[in-house]
This record gives structure tokens, C-alpha cells and sequence, in this order.
């Protein structure tokens, strides 16, 4: 007998950790994937950006942080997978510098190309004349792809999916990722958000993920029921934690994250207060001067 889900310590079992992905990798017919170069902690082998079309104008779908490295792997890739075509506009899913730092090399190189984004005005920064705005619904287009944006909020306010029509595709950004779970931060995200988010994207006809970190997912469904159950588990625990006294988000990580390396714990208290910003809207948490309570 399986034990009761309150007791499972996590729905999602894979991670980032020592995850390596190739520099470029033809993905589909229409998609190539390019490593930004940009490992790390939070960013696994890096920051997934995509090539897609099959013509001679390409779209890129994020541009990754700007590594020095970047644009010859991206060079590699447009001449070796893509018939040496070129960037026609840059496509991007939200303003986090791990996925627009980018794209001024990316312009350098390919002249003034059109950043196609939806406006966050606090961290469009440099190249907010470039944008040229999207919203929920807007279609993108370029030979042998149709890119319908889907705004899904929570992981960031700005933050758009994008499905690829021809595939029965889903560019996910960070609100789903190949491996592990995504952060909710809380000074810009928003958990409701990100729930409704997720739910928005069970229900469409999706066969494959194209995420920003991390392999490409085939099983479109089961990860993002993995997701939203995952969340659903933590939110149990710290009402589970709480109920015993009032807590601080560091301590309540200490109870909950400890099958996780400590190095990750501040992204883990950030997804903790994002929780606890939930509960409190909910009036099931309170802040009280020793913590956090149940209300």
C-alpha cells in the first residue's frame, strides 16, 4: 500500500543537477535548440533558446543571459542545422536576464531585429523601444511555424507560453521545466497566478514541451500534473509545519526541503514565501511577531 500522499515528500522527483544537454540539437523538423551557455545553479546546463522555422528567417525564442560564448554556438547551429539561415525577430518568453540578457548580442549580429515580448515596463530595460508588444491570443508567424502566444503569469508577470500549432507544441519558459521544479519568486511572482496558469495549459492539445531548462518532454500531461500536484504537496506540509507552532520561511524550509542540497534552500524559501503570501490572501496563514502562524 503506497503511503499517504500528506507523508510523500515530493511529486517530482528529477532535477538539474548534473544535467549536461548538447550546445545545439535539432529537436523537430522546425525546432533547434541552442544552449545559452549560462550554467548554473538556478539555470541547469543553461538557459534553453529555440530556432524555429524552416525557411531561411528564423525566429529565436529567448536569447539566453549573454554569454560571450552564445553567438558562435548560435552561428554553429543556423549554419550547421538550419541551412545557414538567419534571425528574422526575437521571440521572448518573459524579462528574466537568463532569458533576455542576449539580445543585444543577438542584434549586433543580425541588425535591429524586433523583440517580440509582452511589456513589463520595471524590467524591459535597454531594449524596451525594440518590443514590439504581444498579448494573450497574438499569433507569430514565420515559414513552416505559427507561434500563438498564451499568457500564463505567475513564475513572472510578463510571462508567455508559446504554442506551436504545426506540432501540437508548447514553449513553456520557466512555468514548466525538463527537470525539477520551477521557482515562484516572491517579489514578482505570484502562486495563485501560477496554478491557474497551469491549469490553463491541461487544457490544450499538447504533445510535446519545449521548456527553458532542461530536456525536451514528451509526456506533456503527466509533467504538468506532476506540477500541479507538487505544489498542491507543499502547500499541505507547511500547513502540516505551522500547526505546530509559528515559523519563520527558512525554518519551514528546514522541515520540508530536506532531501534538498542546502545551496538550493534560498530558491526554496523563495518559493516557501510564495506560498506563504497565498495562504495569508487566503486568511489561512497569519504573520505574527514570531513568525508565521496558521490563522
Amino acid at each position: 500500500m503506497s503511503a499517504p500522499m500528506a507523508k510523500v515528500r515530493r511529486v517530482v522527483t528529477d532535477s538539474m543537477e548534473g544535467l549536461t544537454l548538447a550546445d545545439y540539437a535539432q529537436c523537430s523538423s522546425r525546432v533547434v535548440t541552442v544552449l545559452g551557455q549560462n550554467p548554473g545553479q538556478f539555470t541547469g546546463p543553461g538557459t534553453n533558446t529555440y530556432l524555429v522555422g524552416s525557411g531561411s528567417r528564423r525566429l529565436l525564442l529567448d536569447t539566453g543571459s549573454g554569454a560571450a560564448a552564445y553567438p558562435a554556438v548560435l552561428d554553429r547551429a543556423l549554419a550547421e542545422l538550419c541551412a545557414g539561415a538567419q534571425v528574422d525577430r526575437v521571440v521572448v518568453t518573459h524579462a528574466h536576464p537568463d532569458h533576455v540578457g542576449g539580445i543585444g548580442q543577438v542584434r549586433a549580429r543580425f541588425g535591429p531585429v524586433a523583440v517580440l515580448k509582452k511589456r513589463w515596463p520595471q524590467a524591459d530595460g535597454e531594449f524596451a523601444a525594440a518590443i514590439t508588444p504581444l498579448e494573450d491570443g497574438a499569433v507569430v508567424g514565420a515559414e513552416g511555424a505559427t507561434l500563438r502566444a498564451i499568457y500564463t503569469p505567475g513564475h513572472a508577470p510578463d510571462h508567455l507560453c508559446f504554442y506551436l500549432v504545426e506540432e501540437r507544441a508548447l514553449f513553456t519558459g520557466d512555468l514548466v521545466l525538463g527537470a525539477g521544479t520551477a521557482v515562484i519568486p516572491e517579489d514578482s511572482g505570484d502562486l495563485g497566478q501560477y496554478m491557474a496558469s497551469l491549469e490553463r495549459l491541461c487544457r490544450l492539445e499538447i504533445e510535446t514541451i519545449y521548456p527553458a531548462h532542461g530536456p525536451v518532454v514528451r509526456r506533456p500531461k503527466e509533467k504538468l500534473r506532476d506540477y500541479i500536484a507538487h505544489r498542491q504537496l507543499r502547500e499541505r506540509q507547511i500547513l502540516e509545519v505551522l500547526a505546530n507552532g509559528p515559523l519563520e520561511p527558512i525554518q519551514i524550509v528546514r522541515h520540508i526541503y530536506q532531501d534538498v542540497t542546502p545551496a538550493l534552500h534560498p530558491a526554496a524559501e523563495s518559493s516557501v514565501r510564495s506560498h506563504l503570501k497565498k495562504l495569508v490572501g487566503e486568511g489561512r496563514v497569519a504573520r505574527t511577531a514570531r513568525g508565521f502562524a496558521l490563522a
